[in-house]
């Protein structure tokens, strides 16, 4: 049986209460994430923007899939979705 890791990337930027909420609700389930600041980093804000039609942040990712800032993570958590996408 093989344990899937979920490939995930926040895109966040420096002093960003909704960057360290999305961490901290992905960290309390026990998953790691690659964290892409595009506060010291122009060309990944860019490449954010492109990927996501939006310039806030964070904006988060899963086995690349957009879910959106912190908002949609923690509604996809309340419905109980975000498991399930942890776990493919």
């Amino acid at each position: 049986m093989t344990n899937n890791v979920p490939d995930i990337k926040v895109y966040s930027g420096n002093l960003c209460p909704y960057c360290n909420a999305a961490k901290r609700l992905l960290e309390s389930k026990g998953v790691t994430y690659q964290e892409i600041n595009v506060d010291t980093d122009p060309a990944q804000r860019e490449k954010m923007e492109q990927l996501t039609q939006r310039t806030s942040v964070p904006q988060i990712f899963i086995n690349d899939t957009h879910i959106g800032g912190f908002d949609d993570l923690a509604e996809l958590n309340r419905e109980g979705k975000l498991d399930t996408l942890l776990n493919k």
